[in-house]
């Protein structure tokens, strides 16, 4: 009898989860038990279209936890043009990422309609591509529901610059409950993708004075960054942010920055500054070490400002809220 009760109360308690710590694994288990093989297969699909699949989708769920938490804000549309994706920071995300989503849960809906929220399908998703990538596979936390805001005005202050340096990222990282090797590791996801040129032309062009070209910059790798973005380019042309195995989630981001390849000043801070340079020399030598630092940063970043319960709700179109 006592054991029942027991139960009962764990059931309660996780049906009115408040805030964060209150996912679990098997979420689904009784009310949509096939959903993590539907989105592996929704993301498998958009992957064999397009490898922008992997980094979009990687990026769009980092940009959505990091702003007004894990909820699928950055999925919504607005005719007015203020929703969160319209922010500045946020034109840049690649369409293939919110394709991937809108895909995944059209195929979820299919079979358990109206159970699944567009944010846990994004968090699912955000795995699935590390790992069609080559990283690391790891279990992810259930049971968010999505936002009911989205609003550009709320993005400005709330993703790291190209510029930070290792006390303004860890700072913002802190706010999340991320330590300092929780950012390192999720700065790895900088193995895949790419970045527009006027992200990092001060490092080639205007880095100081005395310097145009930033010194910490390898330089023959700053010469194929000029060679790549030359002056006034088009702001659409971008180059890959790993310059050695861009489509490869591994750990050669770290030896690129022990090289003096990174790509943006908060990259390359990662190596400069004393106080993680240490791990970010160990990710360099050891990809289990970092791939089990990634597992675990992706699993913390998942809980960041979660919504349960009557917090938030689950989208039928993830693009409009409340639908």
């Amino acid at each position: 009898m006592e054991r029942g009760y027991i139960v009962l109360l764990m059931v309660l308690i996780i049906a009115t989860g408040r805030g964060e710590g209150q996912l679990v694994e098997n979420f689904y288990s009784s009310s949509c038990p096939n959903v993590e093989g539907i989105v592996r297969q929704a993301v498998s699909t958009k992957f064999s279209q397009t490898f922008t699949t992997i980094p979009a989708t990687l990026r769009l769920f980092f940009h959505d936890c990091f702003v007004t938490g894990c909820d699928a804000s950055t999925m919504v549309s607005s005719p007015n043009g203020d929703a969160e994706k319209d922010a500045p920071d946020n034109l840049s995300l690649a369409g293939d990422g919110f394709d991937t989503v809108v895909k995944a849960k059209q195929a979820v809906d299919a079979v358990c309609p109206k159970v699944v929220s567009c944010a846990d399908i994004l968090a699912l998703a955000a795995r699935d591509v590390v790992v069609l990538a080559g990283g690391p596979s790891f279990n992810v936390e259930l049971g968010r529901r999505d936002g009911m805001v989205s609003k550009a005005s709320l993005v400005k202050g709330n993703l790291p610059e190209p510029e930070f340096s290792l006390s303004q990222l860890n700072a913002m990282f802190a706010k999340h409950n991320l330590s300092q090797i929780d950012m390192i590791a999720l700065s790895g996801a900088h193995t895949l993708g790419f970045s527009h040129c006027n992200r990092f032309a001060k490092r080639l062009y205007s880095f100081s004075s005395s310097s145009p070209v930033d010194p910490s910059l390898n330089a023959e790798y700053a010469q194929q960054l000029m060679s790549a973005c030359p002056k006034d380019v088009d702001p659409s042309i971008a180059i890959d942010m790993d310059p050695e195995t861009p489509r490869t989630f591994d750990n050669v981001y770290y030896q690129n920055l022990v090289s003096g390849k990174g790509l943006f000043t908060s990259d390359e801070v990662l190596f400069s500054d004393p106080a993680s340079q240490p791990t970010v020399s160990d990710f360099a030598q050891s990809s289990g070490d970092f791939s089990g630092a990634f597992a675990t940063a992706m699993r913390k970043l998942g809980r960041v400002g979660v919504k349960t319960g009557s917090q938030g709700s689950i989208r039928t179109d993830c693009t409009v809220i409340g639908s």
